[in-house]
């Protein structure tokens, strides 16, 4: 049997990048997914396609998830399509990165809406499903920027550290109804995002790392499979380090 047979899991920011690589994972493990974007566009219509040729359910969703109502909606729409919602992994997020003493009000509080604000959205918007089937999983994307913090990432790493402790709070409240929360903290990962950055500089970056290598989306992906599976069910509140070993 697959590890995730019979379950259905909602990832936000899930066209792209690790979340895209997390729709995947969890396909072939035999989850229904049910992903989201903020635009339903070509890269999304793919994935669904392709997510559907691996034998299950899938659908593609546009939406914001920095917007309550637009998250409140999304966790309906799934619940309402799919039947439940058995494992939700909040990993939309952005970077504006830049020295504190150049950083704008607006790109502080984008950076906390998207990547924090969004965490509490849908927490609060899928648990009363999962309260209601007393079993759940949450899995939040945070950084081992979040536990370390980085110059010029003020913004990211307050938003990272910030869903650290609300991982480990809701873990408490919601524990007696055999819900889980935990976070995973990648560290340098290959995507989209990291893909325009000089030779030179990933090389710096892997020669800190004790593995030697950038991580993969994949390997975030096997982390989220752990997590969202039985094979974790005592574990929770706790964070998961996919690094290579940069955490000391």
């Amino acid at each position: 049997m697959k590890l995730l047979e019979g379950k259905t899991a909602l990832i936000t920011g899930g066209a792209r990048g690790i979340g895209k690589a997390i729709a995947i994972a969890f396909a072939k493990q035999g989850a229904n997914v049910a992903f989201s974007d903020l635009k339903y566009d070509e890269a999304a219509q793919a994935l669904e396609a392709e997510l559907k040729a691996l034998g299950v359910k899938a659908k593609g969703f546009a939406s914001d998830a920095s917007n309550l109502a637009a998250s409140e909606k999304l966790a309906d729409d799934v619940a309402a399509e799919f039947g439940r919602i058995d494992i939700l992994v909040n990993n939309a997020g952005i970077t504006r990165d830049t020295l504190l003493m150049r950083m704008t009000e607006e790109q502080w509080d984008l950076v906390i809406q998207v990547n924090l604000k969004s965490v509490f959205n849908l927490t609060k918007a899928v648990q009363k499903y999962m309260l209601k089937q007393r079993s759940g999983s949450i899995i939040n994307m945070s950084s081992v920027v979040g536990l370390g913090g980085n110059a010029g990432q003020a913004n990211y790493a307050a938003s990272k550290a910030g869903m650290i402790g609300f991982t480990k709070s809701v873990a408490q409240e919601l524990g007696p109804r055999s819900i889980r929360c935990n976070a995973i903290a990648p560290g340098f990962i290959e995507t989209d995002m990291t893909a325009g950055l000089p030779e030179d500089v990933k090389k710096g970056w892997a020669e800190k790392i004790p593995l030697r290598r950038a991580g993969s989306a994949e390997d975030v992906a096997n982390a989220c499979i752990f997590l969202g599976s039985d094979l974790s069910g005592y574990i929770t509140g706790q964070v998961l380090p996919v690094c290579g070993g940069m955490t000391k």
